[in-house]
Formats: C-alpha cells, sequence, structure tokens
C-alpha cells in the first residue's frame, strides 16, 4: 500500500472527497435507468469529479467519475509509469510523482506466470505505451494478453490517446520495425514486450527498466500458457556495433547507447549469425491509422465506437472495473473507477460498462485493467497529494504499470 502523509490538507481532501462519494444521488424519475450523479466538484480549471450510482443486474453500482475539457488551455494530459515498461507502482505514488491532479489505471499487464514455474513476471502491460510522445513499447500477441476476451475485430493493438492537436481518439498501433545488418535486414517484431511471436526478434531498450527478459520467449501465438522455447538466443548492441552474443537470456539495466535483441525460434537462428563487432541498426515506430501524432497512448479493451456499443461485449460476468472514454469530437475526456467492494458496489459486465460510458455522454471508450487494480486517484483542491476516490478491493491500491495522467497549468 502506498504510504501517504497525515497533513491536516491531505485528511481534510480524503474527508472531502468521502462526503461528496457518499452524497445523496441527482434524483431522477424512478424508471430512469441512466446513471445519478452526484453534484460536481472542481478539481481546477476544465477538470470535474462527481461521484455516481448506476442501475445493474447485479445491484446497484457506486463509482466515480472525473471528466476533463480538454480544450480548456489550462489542461493537458499524459501517460504515468513508474519510470520502466517493467516496473509497477500504485496509481496514487505516480501521480503525486508526475504532479497529476487526477490519473484512472491503465493497460492489462504481466501479474502473475503461475503457468511458466521459475519465469519472473515483468509487470509489463500488454498493448504500446506512448509517453510524451516517446514510444515505450509494442503489442504483445493476442493470445498472450492477460484479460477478458477481446471484442470481434479488435486486437492488442488497439489505443485510446490524446493527439498533439488535444483530442482524444481510439487508434491502433502497428509496430514497424527492421534490424540492419551487412547481410540484410530482418524483421522487428517486438519493442519492450513481455511476449513475442514464435520465431520472431524483440528489442529492449533503456525504456525496459532491469527486468529479466526470460518471459518475452515464453508461451505462443495460440497459448499463453505454452511452455517457454528452448531454443533462443541474446545480442547486445552498443553505438551500432554488436558487444557480446548469449545463449541466456539475461536481465539487469541497459544503457541509453544500447539494445537487446532477443530472438527466439527462427529469430534465434538469425541472431547466431551475429558477429561481435558487426554494424548493426535497429529502427522501430508504432504506425497509427490516425494522421494526427498521439501524445500519448495506452492500451485498452475497445467497448464503444462511434456512440454504439461494439458487438459481443460480454453481458454475464459482473466485475469491479475502470475505464476511459471521450465525446464531443475527442474535447471531453471522462475518467471512470467503479467502487471494489462487494459490500458497496456489484460491478457491472462489459456491457453495462460500455452502456454507463455512453450514458455519461463518451462516444467512443475502453475497458481498462479492473478488480484489484481499478484505482481513480484524485487531487483535492489545496491537498498535496492524491487519494484513491474510489474504494478498491481489500482496501489498499495494486500496483499497475500506467495511468491516464491529468495535469493543470497556469
Amino acid at each position: 500500500m502506498h504510504r501517504r502523509g497525515t497533513s491536516r490538507s491531505i485528511l481534510a481532501a480524503v474527508g472531502a472527497f468521502a462526503a461528496l462519494s457518499s452524497a445523496a444521488p441527482a434524483a431522477v424519475a424512478a424508471d430512469d435507468p441512466g446513471a445519478r450523479l452526484s453534484a460536481g466538484t472542481q478539481i481546477a480549471s476544465g477538470v470535474e469529479y462527481r461521484s455516481f450510482t448506476f442501475p445493474a443486474s447485479h445491484g446497484d453500482v457506486t463509482g466515480h467519475l472525473v471528466t476533463v475539457d480538454l480544450s480548456d488551455p489550462h489542461v493537458t494530459t499524459d501517460l504515468l509509469h513508474p519510470g520502466a515498461v517493467g516496473a509497477s507502482a500504485p496509481v496514487t505514488r505516480m501521480a503525486d510523482t508526475g504532479g497529476a491532479i487526477a490519473a484512472v489505471n491503465g493497460d492489462f499487464f504481466n501479474i502473475t506466470e503461475s503457468q511458466h514455474p521459475g519465469v519472473q513476471a515483468t509487470n509489463a502491460p500488454v498493448g504500446p505505451e506512448i509517453a510524451g510522445g516517446h514510444e515505450l513499447k509494442g503489442a504483445v500477441p493476442n493470445a498472450q494478453r492477460f484479460g477478458p476476451a477481446l471484442p470481434p475485430g479488435t486486437s492488442t493493438r488497439d489505443v485510446i490517446g490524446v493527439g498533439m492537436d488535444r483530442r482524444a481518439r481510439l487508434d491502433t498501433l502497428q509496430l514497424k520495425g527492421t534490424v540492419l545488418t551487412p547481410a540484410g535486414s530482418l524483421p522487428l517484431a517486438g519493442l519492450n514486450q513481455y511476449a513475442l511471436p514464435v520465431g520472431g526478434i524483440g528489442a529492449f531498450t533503456s525504456d525496459w527498466g532491469t527486468t529479466s527478459r526470460v518471459r518475452s520467449t515464453c508461451g505462443s501465438d495460440t497459448r499463453r500458457a505454452d511452455p517457454c522455447s528452448t531454443d533462443v538466443y541474446e545480442v547486445r548492441v552498443r553505438r551500432g556495433r554488436v558487444e557480446s552474443a548469449s545463449a541466456v537470456i539475461g536481465g539487469g539495466p541497459i544503457a541509453p547507447d544500447t539494445t537487446v535483441l532477443v530472438g527466439r525460434e527462427a529469430g534465434a537462428q538469425e541472431l547466431r549469425e551475429f558477429g561481435v563487432g558487426e554494424p548493426v541498426e535497429v529502427l522501430s515506430h508504432l504506425d497509427a491509422e490516425g494522421v494526427v501524432p498521439l501524445k500519448f497512448a495506452v492500451g485498452g479493451y475497445p467497448i464503444a465506437r462511434g456512440g454504439q456499443p461494439l458487438a459481443g461485449l460480454d453481458t454475464v460476468t459482473a466485475a469491479g472495473r475502470s475505464a476511459a472514454g471521450f465525446g464531443a469530437d475527442g474535447e471531453r475526456l471522462f475518467l471512470l473507477s467503479l467502487d471494489g467492494n462487494a459490500e458497496t458496489s456489484a460491478g457491472l459486465t462489459i456491457s453495462e460498462l460500455a452502456a454507463l460510458l455512453l450514458d455519461v455522454g463518451a462516444t467512443d471508450a475502453v475497458n481498462l485493467d479492473g478488480g484489484g487494480s481499478s484505482t481513480l486517484a484524485v487531487r483535492a483542491p489545496g491537498a498535496t497529494a492524491a487519494t484513491a476516490v474510489n474504494r478498491p478491493p481489500g482496501s489498499f491500491e495494486r500496483p499497475v504499470p500506467n495511468a491516464i495522467g491529468v495535469f493543470t497549468q497556469p
């Protein structure tokens, strides 16, 4: 659990949000099926917080909503992360470190490796990541993802983000990469990913952190639980030349001037041909469908597009969930998280979550990691630290790999 100080301002902020969260929702007609929102509290110019209740199949759900006016010049957004792809931290800690006034947990991630004994879980997220315009990682193969089954027509490459034009959008980010050698070019199949396609070569940079890279050679293109490959190879490229090579996949820090190439099966065979001292150049780019570059992007499970829920959404399993969406042609961003305790919230199916996002004003939305990861953090006016306004299961914050952050500036 993230430890926070007990200054009077922080305690006052916690009390204020607790009072707001328990406030009676706005009166509605008895047959109104939509969300019942509390009175709004302005956190900062262009940023508003509300609690809500929502009638659902398993009982009324309580939750929390931050609405962001992206057209307000005082508001910015970006991806929060712990400083490495293969790392995690509580949302409140990332918000405080990054100076965010609000944040919601992000993508599903490699939280456990019970199916591969002896292999370290990386805590790396499933989908692509862009922070401050910098491309951090690509998407793992669909079969290697954690989380509920994807709707038809979607993939691990789907993201929600905000462009350099300050408008939110859903997009798809496809890794385009090449390894250039004197003998020719090889396709790059991964960038800082906890799972590589069978037969592929992946690049790991200083953005990855110190976590072991072994997990990237486990599982297959059809099943996450398949065994780790025994045909692997690793090459360390420093300042454009091969510095070392090994049949053992390693871990530890990667210098900013260094790229580690990891290959499995056919990719491993290709890397065995590299000689120490040989010139090698690694090029990579996350290719988007949109024409405006993304300032930030985080992987998400699409649930609504163009004002309509996606086909094939689950209508049975209810759980505590987090989500992000946008409306008003991308100028209004919605960050949402449900209370996670069974005593206070029954949970939503993914289909109900889509209906909720559409009801509060979103036209497009994604389901983010839920359950114990669900956290919406807010820094109250005058407070010096962020507080988790929802009630995560067990009343403590689970460390997560990333979050969508909201910032204010004069």
